[in-house]
């Protein structure tokens, strides 16, 4: 169920070689670079580990910056937990469309502020 993890940072290039040479011993490899965003992994069909600079552009703290993506079947799986979050009470952080080229994704905060992602691959044609 889980797809990837992340946690804030406040300096992502210090953050970025502390865990590149970390997870070298492990065999994970950078799957993914953006200007926010970092991310690891051992396999491209295993979980990844992400560091980021917090979307919200205040200070990474414990939890800030932090986020759980729950893995998705398709884009309409996405839209469609995406939106009964929100039923439920939980908070938009992010529509549903597609981010980085390659990902289809929704944000919410649950109702303890807990930020959620509902993710997918896109299939290049």
């Amino acid at each position: 169920m889980i797809g990837y993890t992340t946690v804030g940072t406040n300096d992502l290039p210090r953050a970025a070689a502390f865990y590149d040479a970390l997870f070298a011993d492990m065999g994970a490899k950078r799957m993914m670079t953006m200007d926010r965003l970092i991310a690891w992994t051992v396999a491209p069909h295993l979980p990844a580990f992400g560091v980021a600079l917090p979307y919200n552009k205040e200070p990474a703290t414990i939890g800030n910056g932090t986020m759980i993506a729950l893995a998705v079947k398709t884009p309409e799986q996405a839209q469609s937990l995406h939106k009964k979050a929100l039923e439920l009470g939980a908070t938009n952080e992010g529509d549903p469309g597609p981010r980085g080229g390659a990902f289809y994704c929704a944000y919410v905060r649950d109702l303890d502020g807990n930020k959620l992602n509902f993710f997918c691959t896109l299939q290049k044609s």
